[in-house]
């Protein structure tokens, strides 16, 4: 199959990207989750499957704000590990739309992705009429090419990502899970899901099914209320997951694939769902039954705490060996120490600042010499920057980089990662937004910067003689804090940050990003570090532009 098929599959596809409109729709009827769950089932039997298929997939089925993607890799790395066909459907991806449908634990390739694209697409394209719009957006087209993929390939199980929310989501047109869980709780897409973390939790509990087990962790009171009072009305039972430590013998430690103290409650949940799973398939022997712990003080939780138990030989390794990329991440190149981590909730940005100031220290403790920190950051939609930003603070970064999630300004090999809903205007415009709260936060330890400049949006837009946008100076207000910089494209901010010493970054000439004394003089300290530190956070798409950028192998 040629390689212009897939290239034309991926532009196809972007044409279904959500626009503001259909959010606005959205928005309008989610009060009416039969009218939202409908539209997706016309648009599943269109394209040549009933609801009653889904059955045949034996579906996990997690939800959650931050931790379900990480849960959901836990679980098919252990399923995996017993022999098991897995299908995984996720998201969003970060540097191939392949990633987001995944056998065995790899991304579906080109030409399974082509063949089933064209074959969805065509489905749409012969059954549309006047009372039927031609084709789902974006998300209810790859959810629904991801069924039909996981039905052909004969997967035994399929690990099914929640999008937004629960009860709306279009993976809940599903009917018979085997089990489903829900991952920590946090605010996010608040205009869609609600403001507090009670209307989001009711959203989330939208996946139980009646008599399909369901497991959560450990959640402010509130959002637990919700949820019991949720499975309760569905007649769900509803189970507390024990801590991690539960499940280990005295003195061994569980090792995890995902750094960070956070990953712990994301495993826990997994091991969980896994023997669930395992055992409604009739796995004999698959965990033995521990007693509590005697060194835990007993909990009261709303409803009742599952049984920890004794992992098997197949969920040790698989805990062990799952990767999920842009979560607690490292490169580490000669000089330059790379730290990919896409949280972008309140919580996830606490656990990644954990994370990183723990792994940071230690290196720097290691090596000795002079450490230069440097924060590459975005971040979209309704999200709350000055929360975030100011949750990094205790990092001590010299330098703050903000750009838009757009890897190269050229465009070039970027048909997966476009976002047709936005300008290059508005994205920059964000980018000094994020820049000016920065730098407000920083007021109080920053310097007074005599060329605190007016440059208006356009000028970050400008060409340069290569044709190409260049780095931005500071907003157009004039700003205490002299140590920030905004740049069109996550290229020319890690070119800027890594000064050509990171010998698998292919670099342009470093002068021509030198257009702000800030840049000239921080330069010079770049160059004479022994260490320099970057973090990349607040963004999935951040991370995944970073990666691309970073792992030329994930282009392939």
């Amino acid at each position: 199959m040629s390689k212009n098929l897939h290239k034309d599959a991926i532009r196809t596809l972007n044409t279904l990207q959500t626009n503001a409109n259909y959010l606005d729709q959205v928005k309008r009827q989610r009060y009416d989750p039969a009218e939202q769950l409908q539209m997706m089932r016309q648009f599943l039997e269109r394209s040549g499957l009933q609801v009653e298929d889904l059955d045949k997939l034996n579906i996990i089925h997690v939800t959650g704000t931050k931790g379900k993607g990480s849960t959901c890799a836990f679980v098919e790395q252990i399923l995996r590990n017993y022999g098991l066909k897995t299908g995984f459907y996720s998201s969003p991806h970060l540097v191939q739309v392949r990633e987001r449908i995944r056998i065995n634990g790899q991304p579906i390739s080109k030409e399974l992705f082509s063949k089933y694209f064209w074959q969805v697409y065509n489905r749409f394209e012969e059954t549309n009429d006047e009372e039927n719009p031609s084709m789902p957006p974006y998300f209810r087209f790859l959810t629904i090419m991801a069924f039909h993929i996981f039905l052909e390939q004969k997967v035994d199980l399929a690990v099914l990502e929640v999008g937004i929310g629960g009860a709306y989501d279009c993976t809940n047109i599903i009917r018979n899970p085997l089990v489903c869980g829900v991952s920590s709780l946090d605010i996010d897409h608040t205009s869609i899901l609600g403001d507090t973390i009670e209307k989001i939790a009711w959203q989330k509990g939208g996946i139980f099914k009646s008599g399909v087990p369901a497991f959560t962790v450990s959640q402010p009171a509130g959002p637990l209320e919700v949820l019991r009072k949720r499975a309760e009305e569905i007649e769900c039972p509803l189970y507390m997951c024990p801590d991690l430590a539960e499940y280990e013998d005295d003195g061994i430690s569980l090792q995890l694939g995902l750094a960070g103290d956070h990953q712990k409650l994301n495993a826990a949940l997994a091991l969980q769902l896994a023997q669930t799973w395992l055992q409604h398939q009739g796995y004999p022997g698959v965990g033995e039954q521990k007693s509590p712990s005697r060194h835990l003080p007993p909990m009261k939780w709303p409803f009742p705490l599952a049984s920890a138990f004794r992992p098997s030989i197949p969920m040790v390794q698989g805990l062990q060996d799952t990767i999920w990329l842009g979560r607690t991440q490292i490169f580490k190149r000669g000089p330059i120490s790379y730290y990919i981590d896409g949280a972008h909730t309140s919580s996830s940005i606490k656990a990644c600042v954990r994370w990183f100031r723990e792994v940071a220290l230690k290196e720097e403790k290691a090596g000795g010499g002079s450490v230069v920190r440097v924060l590459l950051f975005n971040a979209t939609g309704e999200r709350d920057t000055a929360a975030l930003l100011k949750h990094l603070q205790p990092c001590h970064f010299d330098y703050a980089m903000f750009c838009p999630n757009i890897s190269e300004v050229s465009g070039v090999g970027m048909a997966d990662q476009q976002n047709f809903n936005v300008t290059l205007e508005n994205v920059l415009t964000r980018c000094l937004e994020n820049q000016k709260t920065w730098n407000q936060l920083n007021e109080e330890r920053s310097c007074s910067a005599p060329w605190g400049s007016s440059l208006p949006v356009d000028a970050l837009i400008k060409d340069s003689p290569r044709g190409s946008p260049l780095l931005l100076a500071p907003s157009s207000e004039r700003f205490l804090n002299c140590n920030s910089l905004v740049f069109p494209c996550i290229s020319h901010a890690l070119q800027w940050a890594t000064q050509g010493r990171d010998m698998e970054f292919p670099c342009l000439d470093i002068n021509l990003l030198h257009h702000h004394p800030v840049a000239s003089s921080g330069s010079v300290l770049l160059r004479e570090a022994a260490r320099i530190q970057v973090l990349v956070t607040g963004s999935l798409h951040l991370v995944g532009g970073a990666l691309k950028l970073l792992d030329q192998s994930l282009s392939q």
